[in-house]
């Protein structure tokens, strides 16, 4: 099979960029929905699949907590990506020019200095590389968009400002899924491992379940709820921990998580990416 990465989104989207940079040389595949990303793992179409799950500016991306669980992929590495915006035009135009920015709303949330530095009034588009797409069938000088330096290469476009985001830090975190399991060696460094569970319905329990990674010197670098089935009383906990599951002080933790838990379910342990050691002083 070709080494091929799916993806949400058309060709030049942030999570195209992360394919492109985390597996250079293998083909990326659009896809219209993340479910149809881990639809063409799973078919065979694609190796991989790279699912945005956190953004440092918007948070987490709820669709991928959601749909993950229960894909039947395993989560098999991590990749950070810095969104760098640029503002996007046919030939032609200029700043003096522009009217109108189209793109989606949380990049547009996120460009807000230069909407108004320009005098620009924003559209919202279903996707940045979709703006990109539009603006560049459509032509003009009075359209931009917000979007990535390669969906103006893919699409024709004039780069007319880049980095134009008003946070230097808007970073992207991805979980990289595959059909199956890649488990580290036991004594690999670095390992971070990802899993869900629900607590049992009885007082203190979500305390308890995890006062065993505290105990055990284990760090927990996210914890995420959310509902179940529109259910408020059925909550669902994603997180991740530094360590391998076969580490004492982690298979410790994860056993007393276990007894005070209804259900948990390791999604997946790999390699942390560099971005991750960076700020973690363990680079």
């Amino acid at each position: 099979m070709t080494d091929t990465i799916a993806f949400q989104g058309l060709s030049g989207a942030y999570s195209d960029l992360a394919c492109r940079d985390a597996y250079p040389g293998w083909t990326t595949l659009p896809c219209p929905s993340f479910e149809a990303a881990m639809d063409a793992v799973r078919a065979g179409q694609a190796r991989l699949a790279m699912l945005p799950c956190e953004n440092s500016l918007a948070g987490r991306v709820p669709d991928i907590h959601r749909l993950l669980p229960d894909s039947g992929l395993s989560v098999v590495g991590e990749h950070f990506e810095r969104v760098e915006h640029c503002l996007l035009a046919p030939r032609g135009a200029s700043l003096a020019t522009l009217r109108r920015a189209h793109s989606h709303p949380v990049a547009l949330g996120q460009v807000r200095n230069i909407l108004r530095e320009l005098h620009l009034e924003p559209v919202i588009e279903a996707d940045t590389a979709g703006a990109a797409h539009l603006i560049a069938e459509r032509g003009g000088v009075e359209d931009a968009a917000i979007a990535s330096a390669l969906a103006a290469e893919i699409y024709g476009l004039e780069i007319l400002r880049r980095n134009v985001e008003d946070a230097a830090h808007n970073t992207t975190r991805f979980y990289v899924c595959a059909l199956e399991s890649r488990l580290p060696p036991a004594d690999a460094p670095d390992c971070v491992t990802t899993f869900v569970f629900r607590v049992r319905n009885i007082p203190a329990a979500l305390y308890k379940a995890l006062g065993g990674f505290a105990t055990n010197g284990v760090n927990m670098t996210k914890l995420e709820s959310y509902m179940l089935d529109g259910e408020f009383t059925a909550t669902q906990f994603l997180a991740d921990v530094d360590g391998h599951p076969e580490q004492p002080a982690v298979r410790r933790a994860l056993e007393e998580l276990e007894f005070f838990s209804r259900e948990m379910r390791v999604l997946g342990t790999y390699p942390a990416h560099r971005y991750r050691l960076e700020h973690q002083g363990r680079a």
